[in-house]
């Protein structure tokens, strides 16, 4: 599949299906995001993998947000080393995920972690180092039903050369 085609597809998918994610394939997601971005090749990020409904709804019960957490397969969650560009590099990493899992047709959603009240409750709860912090939680599964892309605003519309202009 072609990269822009890929992208364009991807949406965020809250509602998933009772299908399991294949264990080889969540490896794949974890490859994809491990070959992010990442200033100074620091590579700060750890990735846990949640399977567990028990747990999945434990995550979701943190959240404020994130409640349809307790119905996907698995949740990644992305922790990083406490860095200077940590965030940067692993929102490079989450987007990764989000892109493969599109690419293997999973359904994916991108839940905050950084910055959020719920962030050391989260760590707390993954018995996650106190040097790491909160990027993200990524949901997945198989959609339950066929989604639509939301349509984007034309590139024309936010492309500025030189300077930005209105």
């Amino acid at each position: 599949m072609d990269i822009v085609d890929c992208i364009k597809k991807r949406t965020s998918i809250r509602d998933y299906s009772n299908k399991t994610i294949d264990k080889k394939d969540i490896e794949r997601l974890i490859i994809a995001a491990s070959l992010a971005p990442t200033a100074r090749n620091i590579q700060p990020w750890e990735f846990i993998i949640v399977t567990k409904k028990e747990d999945l709804k434990c995550l979701a019960n943190i959240t404020d947000h994130g409640k349809f957490i307790k119905d996907a397969a698995c949740c990644i969650v992305v922790v990083c080393k406490d860095t200077k560009y940590y965030l940067e590099d692993g929102c490079a990493a989450t987007e990764n995920i989000l892109l493969q899992a599109s690419g293997l047709g999973l359904g994916a959603c991108w839940v905050a972690g950084d910055k959020k009240a719920y962030a050391n409750d989260i760590l707390l709860f993954l018995k996650v180092p106190e040097t790491f912090k909160l990027v993200s939680m990524v949901a997945l599964g198989f959609p339950s039903r066929a989604v639509k892309s939301k349509e984007k605003r034309s590139f024309k519309q936010l492309l500025h050369w030189e300077r930005f202009n209105r």
